[in-house]
Protein backbone atom coordinates (compact mmCIF):
# COMPACT_ATOMS: atom_id res chain seq x y z
CA UNK A 1 0.00 0.00 0.00
CA UNK A 2 1.00 3.45 -0.58
CA UNK A 3 -0.20 6.92 -1.01
CA UNK A 4 -1.72 7.67 -4.64
CA UNK A 5 -1.34 11.94 -4.14
CA UNK A 6 2.18 11.91 -2.34
CA UNK A 7 3.74 9.68 -4.85
CA UNK A 8 2.53 11.55 -7.83
CA UNK A 9 3.49 14.91 -6.10
CA UNK A 10 6.92 13.55 -5.50
CA UNK A 11 7.39 12.23 -9.21
CA UNK A 12 6.45 15.45 -10.44
CA UNK A 13 8.63 17.53 -8.05
CA UNK A 14 12.08 15.21 -9.05
CA UNK A 15 10.82 15.58 -12.65
CA UNK A 16 10.76 19.49 -12.34
CA UNK A 17 7.27 19.81 -13.79
CA UNK A 18 4.71 22.32 -13.11
CA UNK A 19 1.11 21.90 -13.46
CA UNK A 20 0.16 24.18 -16.10
CA UNK A 21 2.19 22.12 -18.66
CA UNK A 22 1.27 18.55 -17.60
CA UNK A 23 -2.20 19.90 -17.90
CA UNK A 24 -1.01 21.25 -21.67
CA UNK A 25 0.11 17.77 -22.38
CA UNK A 26 -2.42 15.78 -21.19
CA UNK A 27 -5.34 18.03 -21.10
CA UNK A 28 -6.36 17.21 -18.22
CA UNK A 29 -7.69 20.00 -16.41
CA UNK A 30 -5.18 21.88 -13.39
CA UNK A 31 -8.20 21.54 -10.45
CA UNK A 32 -8.23 17.67 -11.64
CA UNK A 33 -4.42 16.99 -11.13
CA UNK A 34 -4.41 19.22 -7.97
CA UNK A 35 -7.25 16.78 -6.99
CA UNK A 36 -5.58 13.77 -7.52
CA UNK A 37 -2.10 14.45 -5.92
CA UNK A 38 -4.39 15.27 -2.98
CA UNK A 39 -6.55 12.56 -3.10
CA UNK A 40 -9.52 14.56 -3.15
CA UNK A 41 -11.68 12.01 -5.02
CA UNK A 42 -14.63 13.38 -5.24
CA UNK A 43 -13.79 16.65 -7.13
CA UNK A 44 -13.91 14.84 -9.88
CA UNK A 45 -16.62 14.05 -11.70
CA UNK A 46 -17.10 10.25 -11.26
CA UNK A 47 -15.47 7.30 -11.11
CA UNK A 48 -14.62 6.73 -14.49
CA UNK A 49 -13.13 10.02 -14.86
CA UNK A 50 -10.58 9.48 -11.39
CA UNK A 51 -9.47 6.19 -13.06
CA UNK A 52 -9.16 7.55 -16.29
CA UNK A 53 -7.19 10.65 -15.34
CA UNK A 54 -5.27 8.68 -12.60
CA UNK A 55 -3.77 6.09 -14.98
CA UNK A 56 -2.74 8.88 -17.74
CA UNK A 57 -1.32 11.22 -15.10
CA UNK A 58 0.90 8.26 -13.57
CA UNK A 59 1.90 7.46 -17.34
CA UNK A 60 3.00 10.71 -18.06
CA UNK A 61 5.27 10.61 -14.86
CA UNK A 62 6.76 7.53 -15.59
CA UNK A 63 4.75 5.28 -13.47
CA UNK A 64 2.90 2.18 -13.56
CA UNK A 65 0.03 3.72 -14.18
CA UNK A 66 -1.71 -0.03 -13.79
CA UNK A 67 -0.38 0.00 -10.15
CA UNK A 68 -2.01 3.32 -9.45
CA UNK A 69 -5.22 2.04 -10.76
CA UNK A 70 -5.09 -1.21 -8.74
CA UNK A 71 -4.51 0.66 -5.52
CA UNK A 72 -7.00 3.49 -6.05
CA UNK A 73 -9.37 0.18 -6.76
CA UNK A 74 -8.48 -1.54 -4.01
CA UNK A 75 -8.29 1.40 -1.28
CA UNK A 76 -11.53 3.27 -2.59
CA UNK A 77 -13.71 1.62 -5.53
CA UNK A 78 -13.58 -1.58 -3.01
CA UNK A 79 -14.63 0.33 -0.05
CA UNK A 80 -17.94 2.16 -2.04
CA UNK A 81 -19.01 -1.26 -3.46
CA UNK A 82 -18.79 -2.70 0.39
CA UNK A 83 -21.36 -0.01 1.24
CA UNK A 84 -23.50 -0.71 -1.30
CA UNK A 85 -23.55 -4.04 -0.56
CA UNK A 86 -24.82 -3.21 3.16
CA UNK A 87 -27.33 -1.09 1.79
CA UNK A 88 -29.16 -3.42 -0.68
CA UNK A 89 -28.90 -6.28 2.08
CA UNK A 90 -31.23 -3.86 4.63
CA UNK A 91 -34.10 -3.60 2.45
CA UNK A 92 -34.07 -6.98 1.33
CA UNK A 93 -34.44 -7.59 5.42
CA UNK A 94 -37.08 -5.21 5.79
CA UNK A 95 -39.11 -6.64 3.15
CA UNK A 96 -39.04 -10.31 4.92
CA UNK A 97 -40.63 -8.54 7.87
CA UNK A 98 -43.25 -6.46 6.00
CA UNK A 99 -44.32 -9.80 4.05
CA UNK A 100 -44.27 -11.55 7.75
CA UNK A 101 -46.68 -8.73 9.13
CA UNK A 102 -48.70 -8.49 6.14
CA UNK A 103 -51.58 -11.10 7.01
CA UNK A 104 -51.93 -9.35 10.40
CA UNK A 105 -52.57 -5.55 9.08
CA UNK A 106 -54.71 -6.83 6.48
CA UNK A 107 -56.92 -8.54 9.03
CA UNK A 108 -56.48 -4.99 11.43
CA UNK A 109 -57.62 -2.90 8.15
CA UNK A 110 -60.73 -5.35 7.46
CA UNK A 111 -61.42 -5.00 11.46
CA UNK A 112 -61.22 -0.96 11.37
CA UNK A 113 -63.63 -0.82 8.22
CA UNK A 114 -65.88 -2.66 9.80
CA UNK A 115 -65.68 -0.51 12.68
CA UNK A 116 -66.04 2.76 10.11
CA UNK A 117 -69.19 1.41 8.31
CA UNK A 118 -70.87 0.67 12.46
CA UNK A 119 -70.11 4.17 13.26
CA UNK A 120 -71.46 5.44 10.71
CA UNK A 121 -74.68 3.77 10.65
CA UNK A 122 -75.33 4.15 14.39
CA UNK A 123 -75.90 8.18 13.23
CA UNK A 124 -71.85 9.41 14.81
CA UNK A 125 -70.84 10.24 11.58
CA UNK A 126 -70.97 13.79 12.40
CA UNK A 127 -67.63 13.90 14.11
CA UNK A 128 -66.77 12.37 11.22
CA UNK A 129 -67.31 14.66 8.93
CA UNK A 130 -65.74 17.43 10.91
CA UNK A 131 -62.14 15.31 11.03
CA UNK A 132 -62.48 15.53 7.49
CA UNK A 133 -62.83 18.88 6.58
CA UNK A 134 -58.59 19.36 7.03
CA UNK A 135 -58.51 17.80 3.46
CA UNK A 136 -59.57 20.73 1.61
CA UNK A 137 -57.89 23.91 1.87
CA UNK A 138 -59.16 26.54 3.65
CA UNK A 139 -56.63 28.82 4.10
CA UNK A 140 -57.01 30.64 0.52
CA UNK A 141 -55.33 30.49 -2.57
CA UNK A 142 -51.63 29.87 -2.23
CA UNK A 143 -49.27 33.19 -2.43
CA UNK A 144 -45.85 34.14 -3.40
CA UNK A 145 -43.79 34.72 -0.30
CA UNK A 146 -40.98 33.90 1.44
CA UNK A 147 -39.77 30.11 2.97
CA UNK A 148 -38.63 30.42 6.94
CA UNK A 149 -35.43 30.00 5.52
CA UNK A 150 -35.75 33.22 3.63
CA UNK A 151 -36.07 32.29 -0.45
CA UNK A 152 -38.68 33.06 -2.28
CA UNK A 153 -40.80 30.36 -2.81
CA UNK A 154 -44.15 30.51 -5.77
CA UNK A 155 -47.60 29.92 -5.14
CA UNK A 156 -47.52 26.61 -6.82
CA UNK A 157 -44.70 25.39 -4.70
CA UNK A 158 -46.40 26.19 -1.52
CA UNK A 159 -49.29 24.22 -2.95
CA UNK A 160 -47.49 21.19 -3.54
CA UNK A 161 -47.69 20.28 0.17
CA UNK A 162 -44.75 18.11 1.39
CA UNK A 163 -43.01 18.58 -1.80
CA UNK A 164 -38.74 19.12 -1.04
CA UNK A 165 -37.61 22.67 -1.74
CA UNK A 166 -36.15 23.19 -5.40
CA UNK A 167 -32.49 25.14 -5.98
CA UNK A 168 -34.12 27.86 -8.74
CA UNK A 169 -30.73 28.69 -10.35
CA UNK A 170 -29.80 31.63 -12.85
CA UNK A 171 -26.69 32.12 -14.20
CA UNK A 172 -25.61 34.95 -16.22
CA UNK A 173 -22.66 35.53 -17.91
CA UNK A 174 -22.48 39.84 -17.61
CA UNK A 175 -18.19 40.40 -17.09
CA UNK A 176 -17.25 37.74 -19.89
CA UNK A 177 -17.49 34.11 -20.89
CA UNK A 178 -17.45 31.03 -18.16
CA UNK A 179 -17.41 27.54 -18.52
CA UNK A 180 -18.94 25.25 -16.57
CA UNK A 181 -20.51 21.69 -16.01
CA UNK A 182 -23.73 21.16 -14.09
CA UNK A 183 -25.02 17.78 -12.62
CA UNK A 184 -28.13 16.92 -11.03
CA UNK A 185 -27.49 15.34 -7.29
CA UNK A 186 -23.98 15.38 -6.87
CA UNK A 187 -20.55 14.78 -8.79
CA UNK A 188 -22.09 11.49 -10.27
CA UNK A 189 -25.61 12.42 -11.43
CA UNK A 190 -26.75 13.13 -14.76
CA UNK A 191 -24.86 15.36 -16.43
CA UNK A 192 -27.13 18.72 -17.52
CA UNK A 193 -24.99 21.27 -18.84
CA UNK A 194 -21.55 21.15 -19.94
CA UNK A 195 -20.11 23.87 -22.21
CA UNK A 196 -19.00 27.82 -22.02
CA UNK A 197 -21.65 30.66 -21.26
CA UNK A 198 -20.78 33.46 -23.79
CA UNK A 199 -21.41 37.19 -22.52
CA UNK A 200 -24.90 38.54 -22.33
CA UNK A 201 -26.22 34.39 -22.08
CA UNK A 202 -28.42 32.96 -19.53
CA UNK A 203 -28.33 29.33 -18.39
CA UNK A 204 -31.31 28.56 -16.08
CA UNK A 205 -31.85 25.00 -13.48
CA UNK A 206 -34.97 25.52 -12.13
CA UNK A 207 -36.32 21.66 -11.19
CA UNK A 208 -33.78 20.15 -9.26
CA UNK A 209 -33.14 19.83 -5.44
CA UNK A 210 -29.27 19.37 -5.45
CA UNK A 211 -26.66 20.72 -8.67
CA UNK A 212 -23.39 20.27 -8.22
CA UNK A 213 -21.32 23.09 -10.74
CA UNK A 214 -17.69 22.77 -11.67
CA UNK A 215 -17.08 26.49 -12.87
CA UNK A 216 -13.78 27.71 -14.47
CA UNK A 217 -14.41 31.73 -14.37
CA UNK A 218 -17.55 32.20 -11.90
CA UNK A 219 -16.30 35.55 -11.22
CA UNK A 220 -17.63 36.46 -14.42
CA UNK A 221 -21.24 35.55 -13.49
CA UNK A 222 -24.17 36.88 -11.74
CA UNK A 223 -26.21 34.29 -9.76
CA UNK A 224 -29.25 34.51 -8.61
CA UNK A 225 -31.12 31.30 -6.38
CA UNK A 226 -34.12 31.55 -5.47
CA UNK A 227 -35.13 34.91 -7.22
CA UNK A 228 -32.10 36.55 -4.94
CA UNK A 229 -28.75 37.57 -5.59
CA UNK A 230 -25.87 35.44 -4.22
CA UNK A 231 -23.19 38.01 -2.64
CA UNK A 232 -20.66 35.57 -1.67
CA UNK A 233 -20.51 33.14 -4.84
CA UNK A 234 -16.66 32.22 -5.92
CA UNK A 235 -14.53 34.50 -7.96
CA UNK A 236 -11.85 31.94 -9.27
CA UNK A 237 -12.48 27.94 -10.81
CA UNK A 238 -14.32 25.91 -8.60
CA UNK A 239 -16.74 23.16 -7.86
CA UNK A 240 -19.89 24.04 -5.84
CA UNK A 241 -22.76 22.22 -4.64
CA UNK A 242 -26.12 24.46 -4.36
CA UNK A 243 -29.51 23.73 -2.30
CA UNK A 244 -32.18 25.73 -1.87
CA UNK A 245 -30.67 26.45 1.57
CA UNK A 246 -27.20 27.99 -0.06
CA UNK A 247 -23.97 27.45 -2.32
CA UNK A 248 -21.60 25.31 -0.71
CA UNK A 249 -17.71 25.47 -2.18
CA UNK A 250 -16.08 22.24 -2.39
CA UNK A 251 -12.88 23.33 -3.59
CA UNK A 252 -10.96 26.03 -5.58
CA UNK A 253 -8.04 26.26 -7.72
CA UNK A 254 -7.13 27.33 -11.00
Amino acid sequence: MFEIGNSLREARLRQGLEIPRIEAETKIRGKYLRALEEEQFEVLPGETYVKGFLRTYADFLGLDGQLYLDEYNSRFAAAEEVSLAQSAASPRRRQRRVESNFVVVALAGIVAVTVLVVVGLAGLGSDSDDNGTPLVDTSGPPTTGASSAGTTTTGEEQAAEGAPARARLVLTAVRGECFLQVRAGGVNGRLLYEGTVEQGQTQRFLKYRRLWLDLDDPGNLNVKLNGRRVQDFPTQSAVVLVTANGVRTLSTGS
